[in-house]
């Protein structure tokens, strides 16, 4: 802070053993002592709290170029998923279209009906008996599933337990 030489300090001394005397230098240098220490410590302070303020302001622009790019990033992946919505949305009226399509009657058959006939009544024997039509599905309908050796097993060790 201050360069002194050794002669500067020598001079300063000896005019102050001349101007305070001897039996007041002691207690005169002293005190400056203490207010020389407490003059390092508030210039310490003031320092240290430039810096601080230095150290937050560099966190704060770090803080909103932080929340710039997350804002950033949050509209891109919010504009991509918009157009992954609409290009599914797209797809699925194109599939229900040709899924519609292919599900129209061709040359005057109806598939759903050829899947689940419906039941007529068969009117030839109705007038043979002489009763009510009998319903009679048009089609042979679809065996049902044998049910497997696990349907047995589960009988028996029910009855094990």
């Amino acid at each position: 802070m201050f360069n002194f030489g050794m002669t500067e300090v020598m001079i300063i001394a000896v005019v102050g053993l001349i101007i305070i005397g001897p039996e007041r230098l002691p207690r005169v240098a002293r005190t400056l002592g203490h207010l020389f220490g407490r003059m390092q410590r508030y210039v310490t302070d003031i320092k240290a709290d430039i810096n601080r303020e230095v150290e937050l302001d560099e966190l704060r622009k770090l803080q909103s170029s932080m929340k710039e790019a997350a804002q950033e990033i949050e509209e891109s992946v919010s504009k991509q998923v918009n157009l992954i919505e609409d290009e599914v949305q797209q797809a699925e009226t194109e599939t229900r279209k040709s899924v519609e399509e292919a599900a129209q009657p061709a040359a005057g058959i109806n598939l759903m009906h050829a899947l689940n006939p419906p039941e007529v009544p068969n009117e030839e024997a109705a007038k043979l008996e002489g009763g009510a039509a009998e319903p009679v599905p048009l089609a042979d309908p679809v065996p049902e599933a044998d049910p497997g050796p696990d349907a047995s097993s589960t009988g028996s060790a029910g009855k094990q337990a």
